[in-house]
């Protein structure tokens, strides 16, 4: 795991860029030209999938400021970037998580089956460490906040190219302060669902929670009655209690 120089950094956040009428963020005539000029040398390829349009544009921007770097298609969601990344074979593929229909995280087998080559690096709002393992684990190459500074998606990016990790320093810094332990054998992910189970969350309203779909809430609710050995809810809400996964104020641990 590489952890920059965390100094003198300058967030990408899109949306400030944003000026005038003409909300799209533009370079410069020259800078445009330079860019131009380099495509045919470039050596990273990259696909994009967010569903905000304005993150998309200042995405291009400062990825068009790097001279190896070219965006060859971008898409607004999980299934428009599962046929940009079976069309183009991208290097690298960065994605949002939070995407409509199919999210991110359930998208990441089917984009790896097309293009099994091609790098993922998540790009998302999400910080839940649960989200970063089930990520990681799913086979990114990289996971980076979008308040990040500009440098960690860059570096990323860069890596992720070369088939190497990388997860920015706070969130690697988290995974290193609260390793992975889960009673029962539960994933963190099942973990996580088992806590707002016991808070009396619906599936949908889980689903929701976790920008994942309702069937896959359904498995994960399946194999967490299945592996201990529970089968009603005041069952879990109890084991939640015992275990520390809530306290009697309703609230996660």
């Amino acid at each position: 795991m590489v952890t920059p120089d965390t100094e003198k950094r300058v967030p990408w956040n899109g949306a400030s860029r944003i000026r005038g009428t003409d909300w799209r963020p533009q370079l410069p005539d020259e800078a445009k030209n330079e860019v131009a000029g380099r495509r045919e040398s470039a050596t990273i390829s990259i696909v994009l999938v967010d569903d905000h349009e304005v993150i998309r544009s200042a995405l291009r921007v400062l990825l068009d400021a790097e001279p190896e770097f070219e965006v060859v298609a971008e898409g607004g969601d999980a299934e428009t970037g599962l046929r940009h990344v079976g069309g183009h074979k991208p290097d690298v593929l960065i994605l949002d998580l939070n995407l409509p229909g199919i999210s991110g995280l359930e998208a990441i087998p089917s984009i790896l089956e097309r293009s099994p080559k091609t790098k993922i690096v998540v790009l998302t709002m999400g910080d839940k460490l649960a989200s970063v393992r089930e990520a990681l684990q799913a086979g990114v190459h990289g996971y980076i906040l979008k308040e990040a500074a500009q440098e960690d998606l860059v570096q990323a990016v860069r890596l992720a190219s070369q088939g190497r990790r990388y997860v920015q320093p706070t969130l690697g810094a988290r995974m290193a302060a609260e390793p992975e332990s889960s009673p029962g054998d539960l994933s963190g992910r099942e973990t996580e669902v088992l806590q707002l189970i016991a808070l009396g969350h619906t599936n949908q309203e889980i689903s929701d929670q976790l920008h994942l779909s309702v069937r896959t809430i359904e498995s994960n609710r399946a194999n967490i009655h299945s592996k201990l050995g529970l089968s009603h809810r005041s069952e879990l809400v109890r084991y939640a209690i015992e275990n520390n996964l809530i306290n009697l104020e309703g609230e996660t641990s």
